[in-house]
């Protein structure tokens, strides 16, 4: 059985969260609580598997309660459920760590699938804040990033084996700069030699294969 406890200082929310948890062969509904200090109390009483709990609370917050939680036992799943989406909140949940942050317009069996995920410690995110996270996130750095323009045309005429001489007549640059440039290339992507900077190349989409 996943033992399941809920917080949140909306009585008439609480109900329908009572009736989707009691509906459940399951799960068992092990206490409630109406403001984040009760929150934290009934955690440390009953050391549910899993605690739904909302963020706007009188007493403590439910990001406090959700700290103070994670603090003293790591083994309660804090799943927030709440109506707000807003990235402060979002961050400072995570950072709290929670197991999962919901929002209230999650359906019945989305909740419950929510629920036994958490408990399995498997991270939940309502579909909005995943896209929201996702869209937020830093394309994956690649050893790429840190050549220049210039530096890019040296290494993609280099991978399709052009000499320093023929790179340079096709940039119009001396054939000693083009070496200059192959040098900091190296450098740069931590290689030894052309080829290692060319698989390079390859690896991260500057060129194709067939054109090495």
């Amino acid at each position: 059985m996943i033992r399941v406890a809920i917080a949140d200082d909306h009585e008439i929310v609480r109900r329908g969260l009572r009736m989707t948890i009691l509906g459940e062969d399951d799960m068992e509904l092990v206490g409630e609580a109406a403001n984040g200090l009760e929150a934290v109390l009934l955690a440390a009483a009953q050391r549910p598997d899993v605690l739904l709990l909302d963020i706007q609370m009188p007493e403590m917050d439910g990001l406090a309660a959700a700290e103070r939680i994670a603090q003293e036992d790591p083994d309660v799943r804090v799943l927030i459920l709440t109506s707000f989406d807003s990235d402060a909140k979002l961050y400072a949940a995570l950072k709290a760590g929670v197991a999962g942050y919901l929002l209230k317009d999650t359906p019945g069996d989305g909740l419950v699938a929510a629920i036994r995920g958490a408990a399995a410690g498997i991270p939940q995110l309502h579909p909005e804040i995943a896209r929201k996270l996702m869209g937020q996130m830093p394309a994956p750095a690649t050893p790429l990033d840190d050549l220049t323009a210039r530096e890019r045309e040296v290494l993609t005429l280099l991978s399709q084996g052009n000499s320093n001489k023929e790179i340079g007549s096709q940039l119009f640059l001396t054939e000693a700069t083009v070496k200059g440039y192959v040098s900091t290339i190296l450098g740069k992507l931590h290689v030894t030699d052309r080829t290692q900077a060319a698989l390079v190349a390859v690896r991260y989409g500057l060129v194709n294969v067939d054109e090495m």
